[in-house]
């Protein structure tokens, strides 16, 4: 069956344009004049898709979305704006249009825009009635509780959009997870998904990493490199920790974003991409712009949408499938049996505050897992941390001190790694019985508590054997 295409702009000549366009990739198409004679059509005809001009005779673009998604949300509808009408675009996708196209339109661009969204109409149309919660379950954000319930319901709403996103939340809470989610559910599932922390890449390759390079741009550069955007092109492109770009870098991913166009480092052409982009940090963005470490233009393009992840200690109650999740997943990466956790250990899990998060009890339990016997985890297998406050708050309120790593007060600054920081404990632990037993290995596993076989396991894992 042939898509249908309703085009809605009180200029003839651009209505023309568009119905031939769309004609030559197959597609029927109708046209309106006015935001009246488009609401008509929709009340007598079905259709798949909508382009709409920002400004018609009798309203905007703006009401047509809103009346869309009210009467006909299985529908994606674009919105052309006027050159650099940044504010106006901005508006539409967060009102809930599908993404938009500046005038004079790219028809490039346009034929990529009207690909993407009519995939998405027929994904939802090929949808069956329990498939969002199929899909969320498959998305692996484990949990019952009513915030993460929020959370899946609004990536289910996020991912019919190709608005920029912003996703907040602390260290650890699974804000890549939720990118991933977004991207799977989209119309983009079949692409690629790209991933990379803008903090872990020195500030003088970022560039080259971000949008490529030619051969003999710079010295070192031996070859031609493609970017990041154009590994993703078609996909999602995840930038966590965006905060951490430099401000020239910053220009940069601006004009991509406002133009869709990539320059490789070294290059005079400008590249097309088309990619959904979706970014995070568990920094403050409105603190980082008034600091000046964030251009403001680039905060207001990135943040469209914002998707907070809420922490661990908000949904504790997901605690116990959280940790049956990742302690089956432990054992198939092992090869065993998964553990279970008894009463004193889960109640010590649930009396903990989680600075870490998800991935705080990742950790935690893995090293349970290996500390355990018999497939059980007591309170004693688990090792907790805290920071200084938490430390004085606890002797302020006399509670015990059986839950948390003796002496493990540390300096939480910029730099500071939770996974690092555990695994540093852990190795002087092993490094200290090894040298008092001489090296032998049975007896420093058996000062340890813990078997000869994880303990054999340890020490390769952290190459001490």
């Amino acid at each position: 069956m042939t898509d249908r295409v309703l085009i809605v702009d009180d200029e003839p000549d651009i209505r023309e344009l568009l119905e031939i366009t769309l004609g030559r990739m197959a597609l029927e198409t109708a046209s309106a004049k006015d935001l009246q004679s488009a609401k008509e059509l929709l009340t007598k005809e079905n259709f798949d898709l909508c382009l709409t001009d920002m400004r018609l005779p009798d309203g905007d673009g703006i009401e047509l979305v809103e009346h869309i998604q009210q009467s006909h949300s299985h529908m994606p509808v674009a919105v052309i704006t006027a050159h650099g009408s940044t504010e106006t675009a901005i508006k539409a996708l967060k009102t809930g249009a599908f993404d938009f196209v500046s005038k004079p339109v790219d028809l490039q661009k346009l034929r990529d825009l009207v690909t993407s969204a009519l995939r998405l109409a027929k994904q939802h149309s090929e949808e069956k009635p329990d498939a969002q919660s199929n899909t969320a379950s498959a998305n692996s954000i484990q949990g019952k509780s009513q915030k993460i319930e929020v959370l899946r319901e609004q990536i289910g709403k996020l991912a019919r959009s190709q608005a920029p996103i912003y996703i907040s939340g602390e260290s650890g809470s699974g804000k890549e997870l939720a990118a991933r989610a977004i991207h799977q559910q989209s119309a983009r599932a079949n692409m690629t998904f790209v991933a990379v922390n803008c903090g872990a890449i020195p500030a003088e390759l970022m560039e080259s990493e971000l949008f490529g390079h030619l051969k003999g741009s710079f010295t070192g550069a031996d070859s031609d490199k493609q970017g990041l955007f154009q590994a993703a092109n078609g996909g999602t492109l995840f930038l966590d920790e965006v905060a951490d770009l430099t401000l020239q870098t910053q220009v940069k991913l601006l004009r991509v974003i406002q133009e869709k166009a990539i320059r490789p480092v070294g290059s005079q052409k400008e590249i097309s991409v088309d990619v959904r982009l979706l970014s995070a940090t568990n920094k403050n963005l409105a603190a980082e712009v008034e600091a000046g470490n964030l251009r403001q233009d680039l905060y207001f393009r990135i943040n469209v949408i914002e998707l907070n992840v809420p922490s661990l200690r908000q949904r504790k109650e997901d605690i116990p499938e959280l940790a049956g999740h990742i302690l089956a997943r432990i054992a198939k990466e092992n090869g065993a049996s998964p553990c279970k956790l008894n009463e004193d250990a889960l109640a010590a899990l649930n009396a903990y505050s989680f600075p870490g998060n998800v991935r705080e009890l990742e950790n935690i339990l893995q090293r349970a897992a290996t500390l355990s016997e018999d497939n059980l985890i007591r309170s004693e297998n688990l090792e907790f941390i805290r920071t200084p406050a938490q430390a004085s708050e606890a002797d302020r309120n006399g509670e015990s001190n059986d839950f948390f790593v003796k002496g493990s007060d540390v300096d939480l600054d910029e730099d500071f790694s939770l996974e690092k920081h555990l695994e540093n404990i852990e190795v002087n632990a092993i490094k200290k019985a090894l040298e008092e037993t001489r090296w032998n290995k049975t007896a420093a596993a058996k000062k340890l508590g813990m078997s000869f076989r994880s303990l054999r396991y340890r020490l390769k894992k952290l190459g001490l054997d």
